[in-house]
């Protein structure tokens, strides 16, 4: 409870300090100071209220969203653009840098950077075509044998939009031209279920409690509308137009790296060597890099599952795992949020795709997040709080669909179960996009995050808390974060692109460190900030329903989180980072 009058403080502030002088307000007839503060309305001239664009909709559109999706995947299947074969054999990277690995140079046009970039997800994507447009040398190594199409497509928000823009225009158009836009309706919080009293205010299921648009700060500052794009179509997007072919090597986890003197050697998995001036850890939450620049314990790398995404990971895979993950976040120090996810991408066209692009269901230890994920079908996440390492039973005769039976029972509806295990009946748009998943195409993780700055008293790792001579970590390597804001991708480009502007001011190799150490410092501040506010949002969320039996409390918090919103929004969309 400290904590929830604690966050109603300071948002109440938040606004006090930074919102206009004057507004107008229509206040409905009403008997109590509660339905007061509930049913107040801003006049906020840019608040979507629901209009989406013909083209967002189109069946033309709808084909072309998917068919671009198949295309990517069956690319990807093919290992189109990958390093393979004799290029493989005849890489820059396999021998040191001219001079020698204990040498230090000056930096030519013909002999510019090497760098090399551990992990082919978007971080490590936006870092090389970020260092390529610059000039320098790049190599990206995914521990992946494929760029297999898994989890749901990227939420490409408006500052992430401009970081790609300026970096490379030919991916920025062509991320557009297969994104379909979600900035153009409302999205908001919604309760899963009657819920209230007449002196905290009455709600019923499926009533809208804020609502927010991503659209006005985006124009406010200039910047693209936000975009969903499917995640294989990211990757081959960057692939064909971020950086040279063969620039990919796949099936290359970096499982070590020294300081040769005048160069980083980086080794992997299966023993190759490859040699460069800087390394870039984009190697995930569980990341090598990270492990052994904070020197971590040996077990604080693995095939641990984590993320709302999902993964590549069945779900046989996924049971032997969860306990296995426990282990592995305790040695790497990253944070169980408190929740377990399922996730799925539904083929459905929703009941609310004219109105919603995003919404959250809440209720009491868990909530339901839907999201427009292109082409008429609809990315969901189930969060419930549990503790971590739990799994799924196996399908029987007698119950062959365990997670959507236990997703059922979660969000009852009263059709298949009367009510959830608290007698709550929930808003039945849950189980709308549930019910159209099938078994198998639903994901369990477990999720963790993390503070960016280690829970020690070295000065160093506090001055420069992503770097390490001539090495960085970016993405979920340096700060991973909960899915509440869809900034976790977002701010792992901004990342790249700031990496990459310091490192284009390098005319020497003796000059990298300072140069990653200048990024590091940079986006320490802006990403613990982000990353906190994910935090806060995701451990409010289950709050929500306790507020709203709390007289003047919940609807003066709603209020103040609607008030806020907009310039949290504005903190996000940045056009400079």
């Amino acid at each position: 409870m400290a904590r929830v009058l604690a966050a109603v403080a300071l948002l109440a502030t938040t606004h006090a300090l930074v919102a206009p002088k004057t507004h107008t307000t229509r206040v409905a007839p009403s008997r109590a100071v509660a339905d007061l503060l509930k049913d107040a309305k801003l006049d906020i001239p840019w608040l979507a209220e629901g209009d989406a664009p013909a083209e967002n909709k189109s069946p033309e559109r709808v084909a072309a969203v998917r068919a671009r999706a198949a295309t990517a995947a069956k690319d990807a299947a093919e290992l189109r653009g990958m390093l393979t074969g004799a290029a493989d054999s005849d890489a820059w990277w396999r021998s040191p840098p001219p001079g020698g690995a204990g040498s230090e140079r000056e930096l030519t046009e013909d002999e510019p950077l090497r760098v090399l970039v551990a992990g082919g997800g978007l971080a490590g994507l936006v870092t090389a075509a970020a260092c390529h447009a610059k000039g320098m040398k790049v190599a990206l190594f995914e521990q992946a044998s494929s760029y297999a199409p898994y989890g749901g497509p990227i939420q490409i928000q408006s500052n992430a939009l401009r970081a790609i823009e300026r970096i490379n225009k030919d991916v920025y158009d062509e991320l557009v031209a297969a994104g379909t836009v979600t900035a153009d309706r409302v999205s908001g919080l919604k309760i899963g279920y009657k819920r209230g009293n007449k002196l905290a205010g009455l709600y019923d299921k499926g009533d809208w409690l804020v609502r927010f648009d991503t659209l006005g700060p985006a124009l406010e500052a200039g910047l693209p509308a936000t975009v969903v794009v499917d995640r294989p179509v990211i990757q081959q997007i960057f692939v064909k137009h971020g950086f040279p072919e063969e620039t990919v090597r796949i099936a290359s986890r970096v499982v070590d790296y020294g300081d040769e003197g005048g160069c980083v050697k980086a080794v992997l998995e299966d023993g190759t060597v490859a040699y460069g001036d800087v390394l870039v850890g984009a190697d995930g939450v569980w990341s090598s890099v990270r492990k052994i620049m904070h020197g971590l314990g040996a077990g604080a790398t693995a095939d641990a599952a984590s993320g709302a995404a999902g993964g590549a990971l069945d779900d046989a895979e996924a049971r032997a795992m969860a306990r296995e993950t426990v282990r592995v976040a305790d040695q790497a120090q990253r944070r169980f949020s408190g929740f377990t996810c399922y996730a799925a991408l539904a083929d459905i066209r929703a009941s609310n795709i004219e109105e919603v692009s995003y919404q959250i269901l809440l209720g009491d230890k868990k909530y339901f997040v839907s999201t427009d994920g292109g082409g008429e079908r609809q990315q969901w996440f189930a969060l419930i709080r549990e503790p971590p390492g739990g799994v799924d039973p196996e399908p029987t005769a007698e119950n062959p669909t365990p997670k959507l039976d236990r997703l059922r029972r979660e969000f009852a509806d009263g059709n298949v179960y009367a009510a959830d295990a608290d007698g709550k009946v929930w808003d039945g748009f849950a189980l709308e996009l549930v019910e159209a998943t099938p078994e198998c195409d639903i994901k369990r993780r477990d999720l963790y995050d993390g503070a960016p700055l280690l829970d020690n008293l070295d000065l160093k790792r506090w001055w420069s808390p992503w770097a390490d001579g001539r090495v960085a970590i970016c993405g979920d390597a340096a700060h991973p974060m909960m899915p509440n804001l869809g900034q976790g991708g977002c701010q792992s480009t901004e990342d790249g692109y700031r990496l990459a502007e310091e490192l284009a001011t390098v005319t020497h190799t003796k000059d990298t460190s300072a140069a990653l150490g200048s990024y590091s410092r940079k986006r320490v501040v802006r990403t613990s900030i982000v990353q906190g506010f994910a935090q806060l949002g995701s451990d409010l969320l289950v709050d929500f329903d306790l507020m709203m039996t709390i007289p003047l409390v919940g609807p003066f918090f709603l209020k103040a989180t609607q008030l806020s919103m907009p310039w949290i929004l504005r903190f996000l969309y940045t056009p400079e980072f």
